[in-house]
């Protein structure tokens, strides 16, 4: 369904092949190459933490699998083994088929350190920090501020090099959303990242989709997104708008 429709659209896209398990990964990866995405993403084993040698194999054969699509490594927080910005210069050169990485961030010195690496590899980060990553030199994100609202996420990213103060701006009062009132179901009550997720888009109320999640997943109760939907709307009301 997405790609008839990014293709219909003229959109670029990508198509997620992540599992814990790297030979479901491989017929993920297998299926999704047929639909000639711009690049597919893939997470690192995760059953245990991988040492350097089992991060290139496993790599190499997730490249050779996508040929001659290329590769995004999602190297979230939570992953057995997080990746410092050395380290993707070093599995770069290792694995020229990764085109790009979708990771936390960091701060100046992170960005400091990683500049070198954006040379050859397209670098996206959370959306509520993505007016600081395309200021320090990230090309994009995988964006949870487009849960709450994706129209008004693309014209946020839209204006950020024109307009970079009031960019900066919003992102500031989007933070302090996030941090006050979505963050605190995952720290304080143990809810999953994409259950954080769906409850941004019914947030938005755009979707349709609900805050369910499949099992053995605990989902938000929809009510929280009715409590916040206001919340956010007064917060950061341009987002609302387009």
């Amino acid at each position: 369904m997405v790609a008839e429709q990014c293709e219909r659209a003229g959109t670029a896209f990508q198509i997620g092949a992540c599992q814990v398990s790297p030979q479901l990964t491989l017929e993920r990866i297998r299926r999704a190459r047929e639909f000639k995405p711009g690049a597919i993403q893939v997470t690192l084993p995760d059953w245990w933490k991988p040492n350097d040698d089992e991060i290139v194999a496993t790599l190499t054969k997730y490249a050779a699998m996508a040929a001659p699509v290329g590769l995004i490594l999602y190297n979230p927080p939570h992953a057995k083994r997080v990746l410092s910005p050395e380290e993707f210069g070093r599995l770069k050169a290792a694995v020229p088929e990764i085109v790009g990485v979708k990771v936390a961030g960091g701060d100046a010195r992170w960005y400091e350190r990683m500049r070198a690496e954006m040379k050859s590899l397209s670098v996206f980060v959370p959306g509520h920090h993505l007016a600081t990553g395309l200021k320090c030199g990230a090309h994009g994100s995988y964006s949870n501020v487009a849960c709450l609202h994706p129209r008004g996420a693309q014209v946020w990213f839209e204006s950020m090099p024109s307009a970079p103060d009031a960019a900066l701006d919003l992102q500031g009062r989007i933070q302090d959303f996030m941090n006050r009132h979505i963050v605190p179901f995952r720290d304080d009550h143990g809810f999953s990242n994409f259950a954080l997720d769906k409850l941004l888009a019914e947030i938005g109320g755009w979707s349709g989709t609900g805050t369910r999640l499949r099992w053995p997943y605990s989902s938000i109760p929809k009510s929280e997104a009715e409590r916040l939907r206001p919340v956010a709307r007064q917060m950061f009301p341009e987002l609302f708008q387009h």
